[in-house]
């Protein structure tokens, strides 16, 4: 959500990956199961949007129960056509004047569907997307896709763009450009029934335990990178169980199928907020930056950059990281495949 990834990464298993017997469930959840499913987690907060501030979100600061699962207020209404920056557009888009993008949409704050009957997604990366959109002068035509279908697409030309709370990593520059519009990151969160278990700061906190996660997601690629190193402290292996989207990931740590949760963490700090989830964030374990992903050596990969960047310059970029409650993941200015977050900054040996 879960979720963000999301913070994902290709499922392609790194060749020096050890893996330990362990059983892989894969939980299919259909979409209207999906939004049954946010509905539920969104009733409490959908009853105080009438009287609530313009814009009142999630990490506003409200009450609990009092946020928006669709925050009000156009955050783009001020955004227009800059005609420099749409010079920088390839010759053929700015003839036809569109971007195909395929968004991922699976749970808020990144991107979802806020009822069980809307036909448009809402959320930091559709705000995003169509704000850049609108400094360039073209018009998204967007189209719902899977997560993991998204990169390969992108090569293939079906798509010019995609949004998915696509983390960078090294492992995905090496077939993908992105442009980066956030930082999120990899976190985790148990059932707020579990008041025992404290911050993860080690992998080994996990040994024994069944972990959630999303399908081709970064979380998913971390846990089997280092399945080994319970076996080898001489501990149980955690088991991986693999879910194709947030929602049916959260129903399983309900209903106690696993005991904890790897996801996003503006997405696990957005349920810990919503009563209704019964889950408690276990905070940050480690960023990534997000960005739009592009074909390898796409020329929209410059426009992207300079358009994110008038939105951070015109205030507009503030505004909509506040609509959504994740102001602590802004950047100071838009990078072209910068190389991986953790790379840079070395989390402590763990």
């Amino acid at each position: 959500m879960p979720a963000p990834d999301r913070t994902r990464a290709p499922r392609t298993p790194a060749p020096d990956r050890t893996r330990t017997p362990a059983p892989r469930t894969r939980a299919p959840h259909p979409r209207a199961l999906l939004a049954l499913t946010a509905a539920a987690l969104l009733l409490p907060a959908l009853a105080a949007c009438g009287g609530g501030p313009a814009g009142a979100g999630p990490g506003s600061g409200a009450p609990a129960g009092a946020a928006s699962p669709a925050p009000t207020g156009n955050v783009l209404a001020a955004v227009g056509r800059q005609p420099a920056l749409a010079k920088l557009l390839p010759a053929d888009v700015r003839a036809r004047g569109t971007l195909r993008i395929a968004s991922s949409v699976g749970a808020p704050p990144s991107a979802y569907f806020p009822d069980a009957s809307a036909k448009q997604p809402v959320g930091l990366d559709i705000d995003i997307a169509d704000a850049a959109a609108k400094v360039l002068g073209v018009r998204l035509v967007r189209q719902e896709a899977g997560f993991d279908a998204i990169l390969p697409a992108l090569g293939s030309g079906k798509y010019d763009l995609g949004t998915g709370n696509f983390g960078v990593t090294d492992e995905r520059r090496r077939t993908v450009d992105f442009v980066t519009y956030i930082n999120d990151g990899q976190g985790f969160a148990v059932s707020r029934q579990d008041t025992g278990q404290k911050k993860i700061t080690s992998l080994l906190q996990l040994c024994g335990k069944n972990v959630g996660v999303g399908a081709g997601t970064t979380f998913e690629a971390t846990l089997d990178a280092q399945r080994a190193r319970c076996g080898k402290a001489g501990k149980k292996p955690y088991q991986v169980k693999v879910y194709s989207d947030n929602g049916s990931a959260l129903t399983s740590l309900q209903q106690g199928r696993i005991d904890i949760t790897m996801s996003t963490i503006n997405g696990l700090r957005y349920q810990a907020s919503q009563p209704a989830a019964g889950v408690r964030f276990l905070g940050e374990f480690q960023r990534l930056d997000v960005g739009f992903a592009l074909k390898k050596g796409s020329p929209l990969a410059k426009p992207l950059q300079a358009a994110v960047d008038e939105l951070i310059a015109d205030g507009t970029y503030a505004r909509i990281l506040d609509k959504w409650g994740v102001r602590g993941s802004a950047i100071r200015h838009s990078q072209i495949s910068p190389p991986e977050l953790a790379a840079r900054h070395p989390a402590p040996a763990r």
